[in-house]
């Protein structure tokens, strides 16, 4: 750690903004919990603190981790957090909000607003039953203090309903395109829209898509240019990343 940052968290020490404990916490860098070593640091690295991947994890691991983060971050998010699980963390730990489409657990400190960037996301999916996967890149941008217009059910099997969207997809900062079965949702944005286009694959499809594979492949051969795509059912990465490039596209914070 830099000279200049110790002396910052002393400062704040002196001034009783931050406690002893908390400053520890900052000096190490990350908090060793055995099965966990929470990195505290990863906003000032990044912007974005760190998120809890909840799919794999006890019910107490994922309590211990959001309870540990809420203390030295105003912004925690888990995702892949099922419903019974959910429900046990929630009477835990309080204030946290669940979705049970996206399967995503959020807390935001009560300071802290809830949009710090002018402008909006959009996410686009193509049909309802990708929802999960759109509700979980819109609760992640959401959650790193982004404002998000959702636009759903508007696939290429029906694109008339693409079109009557098309003023609002193209007023967005960043867009993100869900799609299943063939994934030719975000070739088709790609070459209507002027923003950059974050593309998901989805999992939804009969035997040929491949659990997604079709879809991935479709995304990753588009030929229209400005598509960046992640990997299968990964909302969470394509929320992050449109709110990374909304982040440095409005510098300006909202009053």
């Amino acid at each position: 750690m830099e000279n200049r940052n110790i002396e910052a968290i002393l400062k704040q020490v002196r001034d009783r903004t931050i406690d002893v404990e908390q400053a520890k916490t900052m000096l190490v860098q990350f908090q060793d919990m055995g099965f966990a070593k929470l990195d505290h640091q990863r906003q000032k690295r990044t912007g974005f603190p760190e998120v809890v991947f909840g799919e794999g994890k006890s019910v107490e691991q994922i309590i211990s981790i959001i309870t540990a983060l809420k203390k030295n971050i105003n912004r925690v998010l888990a995702t892949r957090v099922d419903e019974l699980k959910a429900a046990e963390v929630i009477a835990a730990v309080p204030g946290l909000t669940y979705n049970p489409v996206a399967r995503t657990l959020f807390w935001k400190h009560e300071t802290e607003p809830a949009v710090l960037y002018k402008g909006y996301i959009a996410i686009v999916c193509a049909g309802t039953s990708d929802l999960p996967v759109a509700e979980e890149a819109a609760v992640t941008a959401e959650a790193f203090g982004a404002s998000v217009k959702r636009i759903y059910d508007v696939g290429v099997a029906g694109i008339h309903r693409l079109f009557h969207h098309l003023d609002e997809i193209e007023n967005a900062t960043a867009t993100v395109a869900v799609a299943g079965m063939e994934g030719a949702l975000a070739s088709v944005v790609g070459g209507l829209i002027s923003n950059p286009i974050v593309a998901v694959p989805t999992s939804i499809g009969y035997g040929a898509n491949f659990q997604g594979l079709s879809a991935l492949l479709s995304m990753l051969n588009a030929c229209s240019p400005g598509i960046s795509v992640v990997n299968i059912d990964n909302g969470f990465g394509a929320g992050y990343y449109a709110t990374l490039i909304h982040k440095n596209h409005h510098k300006n914070i909202v009053d």
